[in-house]
């Protein structure tokens, strides 16, 4: 199964969205629809909405009388917050029922308006946000659905504003043109990524780095892209995790690279990554663990001209993404590899001199025409010598890892 967050602010046509995927088969848990019916009449949570707010959030046939109940509590944080503690337990509670009761090879996306504001992104192994410049969202609100300006305007601010939204993205569809072009992106996104990320989590195949070697240009989307990935790995693990953080190439500002998300993630022992209940955990927010264990070169003791010598175990977690190639390294606490590693993203981000020396051996190996494993081999030995100058570096400047 493969679980997709949905949203995009209002008038943004996520409905849109949502109708054409359940179209193309996906199951489709609409938030809004859950809120509604666990607020039908003769319900516990409509009793208790009553009893706080008054009879008058109630309609003449004892229905919710929505327009009432939103004027009471659009303005009134306390009230707001009373009625999300009588409506968010049942919504997601029926919510995850309907998630359960999907087949196992569906994609289940989640229709969910305030996903962004309620912190919901990391829930998700892929969250899909549909994207409006917001004076086009005012103007259909506006046009389209005859709300006052005052009052769209007035909804719109109350939502993420739109680069919030777009950081939280790990697909943004351009919603700005006709339904027909809309419809064009939403069938590739389904043919092209989620149909092949939801198979090769049910078949537990990762997607690795292709061997053909492609060293790019730094990319700005790099860091959010770790970011949204941490947090999923965070969300699954919880205290399991002792930190994680963004590592490798792509967290150092300026530095060519694969187009590879290396992360880091430090565990007690890698035996955590055996219970069968944390890697439900992680596929769920479409991270992997294969069964090879992988080891670390020996960068701290090795001398010059020695062959390197793999050490410190470890494992590699991938996600199913067609997309978005990621290497997730696990490593145990009692291994000094984690610390090496963020030694030397901190080292070449503090010293640009040391970066660029880097980066020129990454330029001499790409034209030498090698595999992406040959060239991750032949740079071994470029960081046995490299390890010596970095820890001067970390002795001279106090270095730690810091917080992840």
């Amino acid at each position: 199964m493969l679980r997709v967050g949905l949203s995009g602010g209002i008038g943004s046509g996520k409905s849109t969205v949502s109708a054409r995927l359940a179209e193309l088969g996906a199951v489709v848990v609409d938030a809004d629809k859950v809120a509604r019916e666990v607020v039908e009449p003769g319900t516990p949570a409509l009793a208790e909405i009553a009893e706080r707010f008054g009879a008058g959030v109630l309609t003449a046939a004892g229905a919710l009388d929505r327009p009432a109940l939103g004027a009471l509590v659009f303005e009134d944080t306390q009230a707001r917050r009373d009625l999300e503690a009588i409506t968010h337990p049942r919504i997601q509670a029926r919510s995850a029922e309907l998630f359960a009761a999907a087949p196992a090879d569906a994609v289940v996306v989640h229709d969910i308006p305030l996903l962004v504001e309620a912190g919901r992104v990391a829930d998700y192994a892929l969250t899909v946000i549909v994207d409006v410049p917001e004076q086009e969202r005012l103007r259909r609100l506006v046009q389209s659905r005859g709300m006052p300006s005052g009052q769209a305007r007035a909804r719109i601010a109350a939502q993420a504003d739109d680069g919030q939204r777009r950081a939280a993205a790990d697909v943004l569809l351009d919603n700005s043109g006709s339904v027909d072009s809309l419809h064009v992106r939403v069938d590739a996104l389904w043919r092209e990524r989620l149909v092949p990320f939801e198979r090769n989590l049910r078949t537990g195949t990762p997607v690795r780095r292709p061997e053909e070697l492609a060293v790019v240009d730094p990319d700005p989307d790099w860091p959010a892209r770790a970011a949204r990935l941490l947090a999923r790995v965070r969300r699954a693990l919880g205290a399991r995790a002792l930190r994680v953080d963004h590592i490798g190439s792509t967290s150092v500002p300026g530095l060519q690279a694969k187009d590879v998300i290396d992360l880091q993630v430090v565990v007690e022992d890698l035996e955590v990554l055996e219970d069968p209940a944390t890697r439900a955990e992680l596929a769920k927010v479409g991270f992997l663990v294969p069964d090879r264990v992988w080891h670390d070169h020996d960068h701290e003791t090795r001398r010059e001209g020695a062959p390197a010598v793999p050490l410190w175990p470890k494992k590699i977690l991938a996600t199913g993404d067609p997309a978005c190639v990621v290497h997730c390294h696990v490593r145990p606490a009692a291994s000094p590899a984690w610390r090496l590693a963020l030694l030397y993203r901190d080292w070449w981000r503090a010293e640009p001199a040391e970066r660029n020396v880097y980066a020129d051996l990454k330029r001499t190996l790409t034209a030498r025409g090698l595999t992406s494993s040959e060239y991750a081999e032949a740079k071994e030995p470029w960081f046995a010598r490299a390890a010596g100058r970095a820890h001067a570096w970390a002795r001279r400047t106090g270095w730690q890892p810091g917080s992840a």
